[in-house]
Formats: C-alpha cells, sequence, structure tokens
C-alpha cells in the first residue's frame, strides 16, 4: 500500500438505503498536499440524499498476511495489535464486542489510526487528524481495504457541500517518528489543551468503590498529610451522589455539602477533585423524572436506555443519555460544572463515561448532528462551566472526538489487584505513550501497591473483587514501573491509611516524576528509554511467566543505578545484562554518563 495507490483510489458514497450514489447525483473532490487528502461532498441533485459512509479510498491490499498491524477503537478501552492475519485485541473491552457499535462482518476494523509494520524498519501510518463531525475507520479484508468516513445517514440537502475530516498517510523507518508527525498535525485542527504539571493526588474508587463516605475522604486525607504530603489532589470519586446523574444532590454518606468536603481539602492544603459522569442519569435520578425531553430518545419519543443498542452501564445500569445537541442540556451541563467550579471551588473534574454522549443510535433533538458533534456540544458546554483554569479528564471516552477538549485522558483501562489485568493495561497504556504530552496528559490509571481491594458491582463487563488475585512484590513494583514509564499521571488507589511504609516510600518516589514518557526499542516493550540531557531512564520488563536474559544496548557508557532500592550498579558500555530476570519484573534505572 503506497501513497499512489491512494491517490488514484476513486471514492464511493453510499447511501442510507446500502445503495450507492451516481456521480451526476454526487461530485467527490480530493486536495492533495503531500500525504495529506482534504475531500468535499456536494450534492447536484434538486432532493435530500441521506449518505450512511463516504468510502475515500479502496482497494487490493498488496500486504502479506504477516504484516505487523495496530489499530486505534473509537473508544478508549479498545484497541487491536498483531498482524493483519491474526490480529489480537490489546484490552478486554472492545468497540463491537462490548460496546456494540455496529461493524461489517468479517472485517478488521480500527478507528482513527492504523500503522502497518511489513518489515522492522518500513512503517505506514493511515490516520484522520481530524474529528469535528465524522468518525474515520479502516476496513481490512483478506486481499482488500477501505477508509471510509462514517456519515450516519446524515442528510445532505440540494448544492450542499460537506467539508470531510482530513486524512495523512506517513511512511518512513521509524514508528515513533511517523507518530509524532500525526500529534503535529492533529494539534493543526485540535490545538492542545495545556496545562503546566502533570497532576497527582489520591483516588477514593480503587479502595472503597461507590461506599465511601466524608469520614473515608477524610481519614485518608489525613493519612495521606502525614505521610505523603506532596500529593496534589484528593479525588472524590463515584459513590457521593444520591443517584448517577444528580450530581449536586450528595448521598447520605455525605451528611454535609459536597462544598464543604471540598473546603476541608483546601484547608488541609490539598486541591479537591471530583468524579462526574455527565452523559448519563440512572432510571430513579431526579433529572430524569423532571426532564425526560433531554435524553436521547427511542422509535417512540421517550428516554432510550443505552442496553437498547450497546453496554448498559456498570453501576446502577442500564442508563440513559443527555443529548449534546439539546440546548437546555448545555446550559444544565454548563451550569452543573459552574456551580462545582464556583461554589465548591473545585478545578479538577474526572469525566467518566464520555462514550455514552458519543453512542451510535437513538434519536437527538437536532436531527442533523452527528453522534460526534452532538459529543463535543455537550462538552464545549462542560468548558464554558469549569472555565479556562480547571483540569479535564477524559475516561471511557471517545479518542478521537475528544482531540481538543480534555487536558487529561485515561489510556488504560481499570485497574485491579491481579497479574493479567497489571500487564494489559501497561500493554495499552505504552502503544499510547507517542499521545502523551502531544495529544493530551495520559493518564495510566491509578497506581496500587498493596493487595486488597473494594466489593465491586457484579454487572456484566465489569472487572470485580472475583478478578483479584495475590499479586506479588514482582508484579506490584512492576506495575509502579510501568506507571513510571509512562510519564502520566500518578494518583494513588490504595487505602493510605492502611498503607505500609515501604509501599508509601514506592509512592513517595513515582510522584517525582519527568513527565516524559519512555520510548520503546520495539513493540515488545521490553526496553524503554525516556532520553535526558547527558542520562537516560531504562525501563525493562519480563513480561513473561518464566525468567528471562534481558540485553539492553547502551549507546555510551554510563555509571547505572537501581532507582527503586538506590543501588550502585556500577559502569557499563556498549552493554547491559541481566541474567535470570524474574517473571513479571521490572527495573528502573538512572543511567548518568560516566566520567
Amino acid at each position: 500500500m503506497n501513497l499512489e495507490t491512494l491517490q488514484r483510489s476513486q471514492a464511493i458514497v453510499r447511501l442510507y438505503n446500502g445503495s450507492h450514489a451516481g456521480i451526476e447525483t454526487i461530485s467527490i473532490s480530493k486536495a492533495w498536499h503531500g500525504g495529506r487528502c482534504r475531500t468535499t461532498v456536494t450534492n447536484h441533485s434538486q432532493d435530500t440524499i441521506h449518505i450512511q459512509e463516504v468510502v475515500l479510498f479502496s482497494g487490493p491490499l498488496a500486504l502479506d498476511l504477516a504484516t505487523a498491524f495496530y489499530g486505534d477503537g473509537f473508544q478508549m478501552l479498545s484497541q487491536t495489535a498483531g498482524t493483519l492475519g491474526e490480529p489480537v485485541n490489546i484490552g478486554a473491552f472492545t468497540d463491537h464486542g462490548h460496546y456494540k457499535i455496529p461493524q461489517q462482518p468479517g472485517t478488521l476494523t480500527a478507528y482513527n489510526l492504523v500503522t502497518l509494520s511489513p518489515r522492522p524498519t518500513e512503517h505506514i501510518l493511515l490516520a484522520f487528524t481530524s474529528c469535528h463531525r465524522f468518525s474515520g475507520l479502516f476496513r481490512f479484508g483478506a486481499d482488500w481495504f477501505e477508509i471510509v468516513l462514517d456519515t450516519e445517514g446524515m442528510p445532505l440537502a440540494p448544492q450542499e457541500t460537506w467539508e470531510m475530516e482530513e486524512f495523512l498517510y506517513l511512511m518512513g523507518p521509524e514508528r515513533d517518528t511517523l507518530l509524532f508527525d500525526l500529534a503535529a498535525r492533529i494539534a493543526h485542527h485540535h490545538p492542545r489543551l495545556t496545562t503546566s504539571v502533570v497532576p497527582t493526588g489520591w483516588c477514593s474508587w480503587y479502595g472503597y468503590g461507590p461506599d465511601i463516605s466524608e469520614q473515608v475522604i477524610v481519614e485518608n486525607m489525613q493519612a495521606i498529610a502525614t505521610h505523603i504530603p506532596n500529593m496534589t489532589y484528593i479525588q472524590i470519586d463515584d459513590g457521593y451522589a444520591q443517584a448517577m446523574g444528580d450530581w449536586l444532590i450528595p448521598s447520605p454518606h455525605f451528611p454535609h455539602a459536597i462544598k464543604e468536603l471540598c473546603q476541608q481539602i483546601r484547608d488541609q492544603g490539598f486541591e479537591p477533585a471530583i468524579w462526574v459522569a455527565p452523559f448519563i442519569a440512572e432510571r430513579e435520578a431526579q433529572i430524569v423524572k423532571e426532564h425526560p425531553d433531554w435524553f436521547v430518545k427511542n422509535d417512540t419519543g421517550t428516554p432510550l436506555l443505552s442496553s437498547t443498542i450497546s453496554f448498559g452501564g456498570w453501576r446502577k445500569g442500564p442508563w440513559y443519555m443527555l443529548d449534546g445537541t439539546h440546548p437546555q442540556v448545555q446550559n444544565h451541563l454548563e451550569h452543573l460544572f459552574r456551580t462545582i467550579r464556583k461554589e465548591w471551588n473545585c478545578r479538577y473534574f474526572k469525566l467518566d463515561a464520555l462514550t455514552w454522549g458519543a453512542l451510535h443510535g437513538g434519536q437527538r433533538h437536532d436531527p442533523s448532528a452527528t453522534r460526534i458533534e452532538a459529543y463535543r456540544r455537550g462538552m464545549r458546554a462542560i468548558q464554558r462551566g469549569t472555565g479556562s483554569d480547571s483540569f479535564i479528564l477524559g475516561c471511557n471516552a471517545p479518542l478521537w472526538p475528544s482531540l481538543g477538549l480534555v487536558h487529561g485522558m485515561r489510556t488504560t483501562g481499570d485497574i485491579v489487584r491481579s497479574w493479567r489485568v497489571i500487564a494489559s493495561i501497561a500493554r495499552e497504556c505504552f502503544w499510547r505513550n507517542w499521545q502523551h504530552q502531544q495529544l493530551w496528559i495520559n493518564d495510566p490509571d491509578c497506581v496500587v501497591l498493596e493487595n486488597g481491594g473494594p466489593d465491586l458491582p457484579e454487572e456484566a463487563g465489569v472487572l470485580s473483587v472475583t478478578d483479584q488475585t495475590e499479586v506479588t512484590a514482582d508484579e506490584f513494583l512492576f506495575h509502579a514501573t510501568a506507571i513510571y514509564a509512562s510519564g502520566g499521571m500518578v494518583f494513588s488507589g490504595d487505602k493510605i491509611s492502611h498503607l505500609s511504609e515501604d509501599k508509601r516510600a514506592i509512592l513517595r518516589k513515582l510522584l517525582l516524576p519527568m513527565g516524559i514518557a519512555a520510548q520503546f526499542d520495539d513493540t515488545t516493550f521490553r526496553i524503554g528509554r525516556i532520553h535526558l540531557a547527558g542520562s537516560q531512564v531504562l525501563c525493562l520488563f519480563n513480561w513473561s511467566d518464566k525468567p528471562c536474559d534481558l540485553e539492553v544496548p547502551l549507546p555510551l557508557a554510563y555509571r547505572i543505578s537501581d532507582y527503586w532500592t538506590e543501588e550502585d550498579l556500577g559502569s557499563h558500555k556498549e552493554l547491559l545484562r541481566f541474567e535470570h530476570m524474574p517473571p513479571h519484573s521490572a527495573r528502573l534505572l538512572i543511567c548518568q554518563l560516566a566520567q
């Protein structure tokens, strides 16, 4: 697959009824600038035409099925790697299998970004550099491909022209270089929301789940003040509200206003952070009873349950979904977040379940708006409420539709205290390390350092306490090293009041990151390097169930020490060897240029 093949490819318009539109009805114009392509679609007929999708490029694949493959998902939790012939789901929750996003049967489907690597020094990048209105996707069969914009059956009026999302083709010997070039082009369309520091703090969810109270928050805050005072945020996660959707009404476990608890947090020298799932509401929520017209509707005009079209939700589901195209919903979101920002004086917002603002299906107030536009309008309203001095973290979010709308983005699934999940979310994160400080600040999810966690809801698709296994000391250190290698946010998920002193020491070291993501020698993710002036940090991982020997090439002579133990490992040049590195273990090494 080369650039000339794409430039010769004829675009196809597929209508809502499954037929193809002829050139006498619709014209498609492509403008190429190097590897960038902008497309317009114009309706020349006298009738409104409903377009299901626009196939920008298609043709024979002309690549061996052993070609290494990576494809991102529409949703944060979905990624695919492996090869064209044998794709492998990286995370546990796929776009099609979990979220039931419709896909063409028998195809390998990815969204927004694909890299193809026929050889270790030959990489092809296919990506959409914008996501204002339409979602881009890639389909691969055994010997063919399609690059598509999903136009969702939207109406194209007579003589109307659509400006489509920009497409980018790159090819080169270094995969990371192509990804950084992609990030620069994305910034042209979606300027990144910047923040001066990478946030650190504590989160209540992984110690307590939804069973939180004022006492839980205060107890842990006091332990943090005593033992780990260099944290910034105390995050009140899910469980503080009376009902999912009624975010300003506290649960009985919070007898005083959340505003007062936020003030206590500030009085202790920390910043309050709050969890909100802005686009969803449980069926018994007051907002549903008072404003049923604010929600995405089914064919009968009543609120549509998310379980009808997708995953219903992990707690108190299935949920209803607020319609971001509705002006009153936009006013509600702006008012909600302005209240939390101004009255609670909270400037950190973890926004969860964001995908429910961009799910397929249902009827919205503005029938001409795509699900991408619905989501982005809702998020813009939230931004107006939070103001310019707040930090917004996207979680369980649609990835490309969130470009330019969040300061931070979760890049993995939820941490669970088991080796299987620790390894899985590390891989999920490392595939997206290139996004850190380029698209947003990456959030690798919370660090947990001791066994024991909350009893989470036993609902479909949720990793519960039954998934937890006894994690070894090596595995916890692997997890901590992976968090460091992400360069991203560091939030503790343990009960700080019960955390042992040796684990507190690890946490204190984690809270001093440089904010730089490791670049890996290859996609086995065994050797990662953080490049600094005059030194480098090595992040070494044994993913295997058996001991392994690891050889690390060194470009110069270094004096090396272990970051966690501070052991001096002596001077090394050209090659660093580790024999019988224990299974499920990692090393974090500081390498200073030898004198």
